[in-house]
């Protein structure tokens, strides 16, 4: 792996960190730079994908390039929806011994 596929995968991954947090609408439940982070490790596991499947001695850059887009597009958006989503530690669950309206 070169250097310039190292700085390749940084420029996408917070390219795409940075885009996903503004494609999915609404709150984000997830830190800014959790999303940069995601973007930037999973850009770096598809440049080494890439490394590994392709072996042809004039690799093409687009190939990789594609790769480490879709790799952290996918993780960016998994955890912004991931962390979306309610929990069971965020809904609290009803008190059993407190009382109903209908016994008042």
């Amino acid at each position: 792996m070169t250097v310039s596929t190292l700085v390749g995968a940084l420029v996408v991954g917070l390219a795409v960190g940075g885009l996903g947090r503004l494609a999915v609408p609404g709150r984000k439940a997830v830190p800014v730079w959790l999303t940069l982070a995601l973007g930037v490790a999973a850009a770096l596991l598809g440049a080494i994908v890439t490394g590994l499947v392709d072996r042809r001695p004039d690799g093409t850059v687009l190939v990789s390039l594609l790769v480490q887009c879709g790799f952290a597009a996918l993780a960016v958006i998994l955890a912004v929806l991931a962390a979306g989503r309610p929990g069971a530690e965020r809904s609290a669950p009803p008190d059993p011994g407190a009382r109903r309206k209908e016994e008042v």
